[in-house]
């Protein structure tokens, strides 16, 4: 490292090793921008700081020859409950090939400690994935959402290559149930796999795998950004996810379903933002 990043690198924002890169193709003479040179602990999780453009770079490489990798996207509710089951998440993410924050209020919070991290909401990374980089002859999978869904992304894209796999709920405390899933992504390669079944079962899944050894493609664990993408849930508007408001818009939107996760568990952020900043010093 020149003299120049040392200087921007200082003590107060300590850097992480991100492991392994598991491409095939080797690069001995070259360094090559996609493998993350850096990331950042930030409140029990690891980041990999890039913006929503160097995201979708990444994502765009990525095609259904390479071995499969996955993303993963930690929002506040997230933190809140890695906080709480380290060991059931912290194996998870540390599998992951890139991190990347899905909270604007993270993205605040990091910027209050000297931390570069940018919001890359997974719903936006999703949709300008089928605007800009899958075309008709791409296959894709999902794992999640329902055949409703499915059809009105076929249709407002003009895809008819769609892998289609509805696990069952309470994934999470099904193990054969996600080798199950596992199974179903090796059998039916495709360059991106979008994993919406909620955290952390999309993570399992994803995990599970990589640890196959003989899965391909992208996995990105992206929620519920396909019920975004296909219109069943609004997003918020420009101006509210700017103002870094977007939450009060869903919890409006689902008051039964989200008031316990963002009147209650939501607001713990700020303090263990605050356990973090003292335990660093």
């Amino acid at each position: 490292m020149n003299q120049t990043a040392e200087k921007m690198d200082t003590p107060r924002v300590p850097t992480l090793a991100r492991g392994q890169d598991r491409r095939t193709d080797e690069r001995p003479d070259q360094t090559d921008w996609r493998i993350n040179p850096r990331s950042y602990e930030f409140i029990g999780a690891t980041f990999d700081p890039l913006t929503p453009v160097q995201t979708l770079s990444r994502a765009k490489w990525m095609t259904a020859e390479h071995g499969f990798r996955f993303l993963v996207t930690p929002n506040v509710d997230h933190l809140v409950r890695v906080s709480k089951e380290p060991d059931v998440f912290d194996p998870l993410y540390a599998a992951s090939w890139l991190s990347v924050c899905d909270s604007r209020i993270l993205e605040l919070l990091a910027k209050f400690s000297g931390i570069p991290l940018k919001a890359v909401p997974g719903s936006d990374l999703t949709q300008q994935l089928f605007d800009n980089v899958i075309t008709a002859g791409d296959t894709i999978t999902v794992i999640g959402a329902d055949a409703e869904i499915i059809e009105t992304v076929k249709s407002l894209y003009g895809l008819d290559k769609i892998n289609h796999y509805e696990p069952p709920f309470g994934l999470r405390h099904k193990p054969t149930e996600v080798a199950k899933t596992a199974e179903y992504i090796a059998a039916n390669p495709a360059r991106y796999v979008f994993i919406c079944v909620g955290s952390p079962q999309q993570e399992m899944v994803a995990k599970a795998c990589l640890d196959r050894g003989d899965c391909v493609g992208l996995g990105l664990c992206v929620g519920a950004s396909l019920d975004f993408l296909s219109g069943r849930t609004k997003r918020a508007p420009k101006w509210m996810q700017k103002a870094r408001i977007e939450w009060l818009h869903r919890l409006a939107s689902e008051p039964k379903r989200l008031w316990k996760r963002y009147l209650l568990d939501g607001p713990k952020i700020f303090w263990l933002w605050a356990k973090w900043s003292m335990r660093r010093g």
